[in-house]
């Protein structure tokens, strides 16, 4: 006789210490089967073959699969599409409920649905729960119920809606004897999925207090260790936002800033989706970019004659990081001393980044832009020496990064920093004059 189950589903939710989803599941009393699916939709996408954020899903797979195993049970982890493998799992048990937590992104929001009609059909409930923000979709609004598009009133409104109850852990651990008894399957391979390990070591999850304390005076230079590099462990919840945003804020109000933007581009993603290949402010669609594609390789590869853009695309093609000061200035040089279509650039950080989010990803282009909500005046133009010589004063960063830096063979700068600022200029007030 087929087992009488639940399952709960991981997803960007790779723990299993205060995990809403798998809270709710566990609470019910009945056995839980936890189930994550290499998703075929997302993966065929890849180009990389070695791309390291599998590898970063894998490793933590392999980690909870560690854990269960000494509690008697085990993941069960399968490779296809979703509603193949749904397909799959029903033929296998009687299943009564599917948990999961909430995904903002628009292939998320259409492949749940889809799920959850496949569920529905076979009599199957489907429940899903806020996890990897603090505040979603509608808690944080204006007076009048429509969603912020400026941050500061957001961050405002943000803080007051806060209380205790919000940063309090789900305790998944008095309930972890209702994981379903089978004896331990094995995780596919990478290798058997298509992919290769690169065996390289990841930011540890494990934050640094002095990093934390010091992030106000220390987060904008990149040639320090200043940040916390969680970014990858939010992306795939190995570790929790509650826990993180309850243990770091008494330390430091800079450092909530930037988990309160995090769940402020979240929030902007699902009321308008359409950011998603548009921009925000849609005059900025008019914009005539140039895309030289000369100068977008010579981008990419760090080779523009301009160091900190250099050192800072080089850093992401070596270690699938980026600081985040540089991020804004290669992020600006692209779109305004080059002109090249935003698009582009925030495609290229997609493939590279590990702690690549839509969401974020998405807005911190936009912002660069200025196409974005609250972004930067279209006439903010970073100008990458004032930036080094701020930021970087002693060129550790840059030298770093680019150690041919007074040698011959490094490129003179692409363009003219005051000739590019004009032209940028002159073609972004055309487009927004229409």
């Amino acid at each position: 006789m087929k087992p009488i189950v639940n399952i709960f589903w991981f997803r960007r939710d790779l723990r299993l210490e205060d995990n809403a989803g798998l809270y709710h599941a566990l609470k019910e009393g009945k056995s839980v089967i936890p189930v994550f699916i290499f998703d075929r939709n997302i993966l065929d996408e890849l180009e990389d073959k070695q791309d390291r954020r599998v590898e970063f899903i894998h490793q933590a797979l392999r980690n909870m699969q560690q854990a269960l195993v000494k509690m008697g049970s085990t993941l069960d982890v399968r490779y296809g599409f979703p509603k193949d493998v749904y397909r799959q799992l029903v033929q296998e048990y009687i299943i009564e409920k599917v948990f999961t937590n909430h995904d903002y992104e628009p292939y998320a929001i259409q492949r749940d649905k889809e799920i959850a009609d496949l569920l529905e059909a076979n009599g199957i409930s489907f429940h899903t729960y806020k996890d990897q923000v603090i505040f979603e979709k509608s808690e944080v609004v204006k007076e009048d119920t429509k969603p912020y598009t400026v941050f500061t009133s957001y961050s405002r409104r943000w803080k007051a809606a806060l209380n205790d109850f919000y940063f309090r852990s789900y305790p998944v651990k008095k309930y972890f004897s209702n994981f379903y008894k089978q004896q331990a399957k094995e995780i596919p391979s990478l290798e058997s999925i298509g992919f290769k390990a690169m065996g390289e070591a990841f930011p540890s999850r494990k934050w640094k207090e002095e990093v934390i304390r010091n992030y106000t005076t220390q987060r904008d230079l990149p040639g320090i260790a200043g940040t916390s590099k969680l970014g990858i462990h939010l992306r795939f919840g190995t570790i929790s936002i509650r826990e993180l945003a309850r243990t770091t804020s008494p330390l430091n109000e800079a450092f909530l800033n930037e988990l309160i933007w995090r769940d402020f581009y979240h929030m902007i993603l699902w009321h308008f989706p359409k950011v998603v290949g548009h921009a925000f402010k849609p005059g900025y669609d008019k914009i005539k970019w140039r895309n030289n594609e000369k100068e977008f390789s010579a981008w990419c590869n760090g080779m523009t004659g301009y160091p900190i853009v250099d050192a800072g695309m080089r850093e992401l093609n070596s270690s699938g990081y980026m600081h985040n000061r540089v991020r804004m200035v290669v992020a600006s040089f692209l779109t305004k001393h080059l002109l090249i279509d935003w698009r582009w650039g925030e495609a290229y950080f997609a493939k590279k980044l590990l702690d690549f989010d839509l969401a974020a990803n998405n807005g911190g282009w936009q912002w660069a832009a200025g196409s974005g909500c609250d972004a930067a005046p279209y006439f903010r133009i970073f100008n990458p020496y004032l930036q080094t010589k701020r930021f970087d004063p002693e060129l550790k960063y840059i030298r770093h990064w680019v150690p041919e830096l007074e040698e011959f063979g490094y490129p003179s700068p692409i363009v003219e920093h005051e000739m590019a600022r004009k032209r940028c200029l002159e073609v972004y007030n055309q487009a927004l004059k229409k």
